[in-house]
């Protein structure tokens, strides 16, 4: 038997039916703040990542796909979307055009990390970019946007968590002050910590090792270092957030792993997502489009980035824990009470989907009893139980499966009638994930 190459996975009914949704809702919140979609290859050259995420990270240096293509040139999976809808945003000059760039993606990223719980190495993430400001309220107006998303899934529990890193001109000092002050706690950290001293003292702030975590709570913050415009820009995306009443927790040793990040940054946490509980991140990165060589007036830029796999681990947890469970099978099941009824059961189905009910219809010949067990396993909500006799009198008997309750309903309101009550039925525990 061939397998999934670990780290892989396939996504299968009902879960798809989770990710569907979110996808589905996510796309209706970026409507509302005029975001676009935007589709980017999934492969680029590894001289994009190396440039923008930075050649010291652990993603350019242990984590990426990278191979040679047939004319030698080297290329990687994306690792993640933020560089590559940078380079979009410089190779077509999108900063010529009217107001800002806002873009949203979804899709596949790659990354040879330990597969653990919700991590994979190769994953699903939903992203944002607003690109072409500087202004205090643009990322005010993306956590806003990040706070309604939350509250449409219901995980109004989520936590805020949020910091300034700086800028170049105020990070320097930083990085000297946090150099002197790991110096003589370095033996006693982890080897990736011991590295990142060297290279960017500032990725050990990152650390997620827990005996690391009581040695890092003893290092200097960076907010003690920040200068006037750093300052003055933090307390303006604070001060918005109070003003329109969103929480958030200061977090003073909160830091991106990229090195593109500059200023704001951000995390949204979850308890149901146990020690690793990072809902969704993400900062501002002013300064990667001139990298990439837009002009220093148009390369501001901040964004975010959804794991989805761990975001629908959250949002199962958050529905299980509520109750709010979603069915995952079809609004109604046709059972044909004997094979005469087939081609009709088939139009009745047809009238049905056009009404906007997704139906699944039992093979004629059956049992009904077969038939009944076959619509409660997969899932169905109601199971319509068809004949000569209910076709001929225009009645159709509709039974609820969780509850057993039956009746008939006059076939001209047929759809109406369903449609009413699916909002209302009761769901089977078992019956998790369809959107």
């Amino acid at each position: 038997m061939i397998r999934a190459i670990k780290g892989t996975r396939d996504l299968l009914p009902p879960e798809s039916g989770l990710f569907e949704e979110v996808e589905t809702v996510a796309r209706e919140v970026f409507r509302l703040y005029n975001f676009a979609e935007i589709r980017t290859p999934i492969f680029e050259t590894t001289e994009l990542f190396a440039r923008s995420v930075g050649e010291e990270t652990d993603i350019v240096t242990k984590e990426m796909y990278t191979f040679q293509d047939r004319d030698e040139s080297s290329l990687t999976l994306r690792p993640e979307a933020t560089a590559s809808v940078a380079r979009a945003y410089v190779e077509h000059r999108l900063w010529e055009k009217p107001g800002l760039t806002r873009l949203y993606y979804m899709g596949p990223m790659f990354r040879r990390e330990r597969p653990q719980k919700g991590r994979y190495r190769q994953f699903y993430q939903i992203g944002a970019e607003v690109m072409g400001s500087g202004a205090p309220q643009v990322d005010f107006e993306l956590l806003e946007m990040l706070t309604l998303l939350l509250q449409r899934f219901g995980l109004t529990d989520a936590e805020l968590l949020l910091n300034s890193v700086g800028c170049p001109q105020c990070r320097p000092a930083y990085h000297e002050a946090l150099r002197k002050a790991l110096e003589p706690r370095l033996p006693r950290m982890c080897a990736d910590c011991q590295r990142r001293a060297q290279t960017n003292p500032l990725r050990v702030l990152d650390c997620k090792v827990p005996e690391d975590q009581p040695i890092i709570a003893e290092l200097p913050v960076l907010k003690d270092y920040l200068d006037l415009g750093c300052r003055e820009h933090f307390q303006q995306v604070c001060q918005l957030l109070d003003s329109a009443g969103i929480r958030y927790r200061l977090e003073p040793r909160l830091v991106r792993g990229l090195d593109y990040y500059t200023r704001t940054a951000f995390e949204f946490v979850h308890g149901a997502l146990g020690s690793q509980n990072s809902l969704l991140g993400g900062g501002r990165y002013d300064g990667l489009a001139q990298v990439l060589g837009a002009p220093a007036q148009a390369s501001q830029g901040i964004g975010f980035a959804i794991g989805e796999d761990r975001f629908v681990l959250a949002l199962q947890a958050a529905r299980e824990k509520a109750g709010a469970i979603v069915p995952a099978g079809s609004d109604v099941f046709i059972a044909p009470v004997g094979a005469e009824v087939q081609s009709a059961c088939l139009a009745l189905a047809r009238e049905l989907r056009a009404a906007g009910l997704s139906v699944e219809t039992g093979e004629a010949g059956r049992k009904l009893g077969k038939l009944l067990e076959l619509a409660s396993r997969t899932g169905a909500r109601f199971a319509l139980l068809v004949g000569e006799q209910d076709l001929s009198g225009n009645q159709i008997p509709v039974k609820q499966l969780a509850t057993g309750h039956q009746q008939s309903v006059e076939r001209a309101g047929l759809s109406d009638y369903l449609k009413q009550a699916l909002t209302a039925a009761p769901v089977t525990a078992g019956e998790v994930g369809k959107s």
